[in-house]
């Protein structure tokens, strides 16, 4: 069982801005020992300084590129060396392709950055994790997963649908987590809408994301934060959370044999054992 109850050790990736920064200065300031994962590095000094100047220590950093498969498979080195455990895994870092890109590993912008490299993180390290948060979204509804073609989204792109797809893997993801590592506590939440660098490469989107009545990250990261608080008696192991409430997941997203079919077709694209 979790000790929730001291100070605990918590990795939180994309933790250069937005809902992953708020969540480290929160988890900070609560007392435990928060670990960022960005892949700027200026950025990252940012966080950590913010986090500093709010809770009086500064975290430890490490950079990675989640579009580069081997800055992840390199991340999980460093992180077994430096910590024989670690409480509570926020796999935060996300992006959306506002075109359809493909990354050096030969993987849709998306479904790599989302979904394929926190799925290779948490398995390089599930023996040392007690805890995983993930960060989903309801955009999930706009995905149309196929195991057997992750790079389906390429063909007649659409940025909703590819980021919405791997947002649909999340959660599929967290489900088959649970199912597979029931020692590990696995949840995912949507953050609601909110106010970040996403889009930052559109003009249109840049101003939508700064202007518009969306969520603040702080507002955002709300229920990440109560995830990693929460005792695991009063969470449902594999589930579906927004505002700090369990949520019922579109179908496309809650079927347990395309969650078991997503985990063996990650798992071979991203070269480890089912």
């Amino acid at each position: 069982m979790e000790d929730l109850t001291g100070r605990r050790l918590v990795v939180v990736t994309g933790a250069s801005s937005g809902i992953g920064l708020a969540a480290a200065v929160r988890l900070a300031c609560r007392g435990d020992q928060v670990v960022l994962v960005g892949r700027d590095p200026a950025r990252l000094q940012a966080a950590a300084e913010r986090v500093r100047e709010n809770s009086g220590e500064r975290p430890e950093l490490f950079r990675a590129d989640f579009a580069v498969l081997d800055d992840v498979r390199r991340l999980a080195e460093q992180l077994r060396a430096a910590y024989d455990r670690i409480d509570v895994l926020a796999n935060n870092a996300g992006a959306i392709a506002l075109q359809p890109l493909t990354t050096v590993d030969g993987f849709e912008m998306s479904i790599q950055a989302n979904h394929l490299a926190p799925f290779l993180l948490t398995n390089l390290l599930a023996d040392r994790v007690g805890r995983i948060v993930v960060t989903a979204s309801g955009a999930h509804r706009f995905g149309a997963l196929d195991p057997d073609d992750l790079n389906a989204p390429l063909r007649g792109y659409q940025p909703i649908g590819a980021y919405g797809t791997s947002k649909q893997a999340n959660i599929l993801f967290t489900a088959e987590a649970a199912r597979r590592w029931p020692e590990m506590s696995a949840y995912c939440f949507h953050p609601g809408l909110v106010r970040t660098r996403f889009g930052n490469d559109s003009r249109l989107v840049a101003f939508g994301m700064r202007f518009l009545p969306f969520r603040s990250p702080e507002k955002g990261a709300e229920t990440l934060v109560w995830l990693a608080n929460q005792d695991r008696s009063r969470l449902a192991n594999g589930g579906f959370y927004a505002d700090c409430r369990p949520r019922r997941p579109y179908r496309k997203a809650s079927d347990p044999r395309l969650a078991a079919r997503l985990w063996e077709a990650s798992a071979k694209a991203v070269g480890i054992a089912g």
